[in-house]
């Protein structure tokens, strides 16, 4: 199952982002369940979210990855989103 994790930082959050985002690559690589991920930009380029495409067993378990990504941790988020999508292209 294809699982959209789409997060919006928090106003103001750019370093919590930088400080943290070494541990945040490192659980995106070795979670095994990331077919697609990037940070979303601002009108001027900077980083101000997260698109992450999960390919899990069911949402639960996509619930379970979002909890433990290193960015939910250190509080970087105002929101997550979980949609389940179907890959057409």
């Amino acid at each position: 199952m294809l699982i959209a994790l789409i997060a919006r930082d928090k106003p103001g959050a750019l370093q919590i982002r930088l400080d943290t985002r070494d541990a945040h690559v490192a659980y995106l690589k070795e979670s095994g369940s990331v077919t697609q991920a990037g940070p979303l930009l601002d009108g001027e380029g900077q980083m101000c979210g997260s698109l992450v495409v999960l390919d899990v067993q069911d949402m639960v378990e996509a619930e379970a990855w979002a909890a433990n990504d290193p960015y939910a941790h250190a509080g970087l988020f105002d929101n997550v989103e979980l949609v389940a999508w179907k890959k057409v292209i």
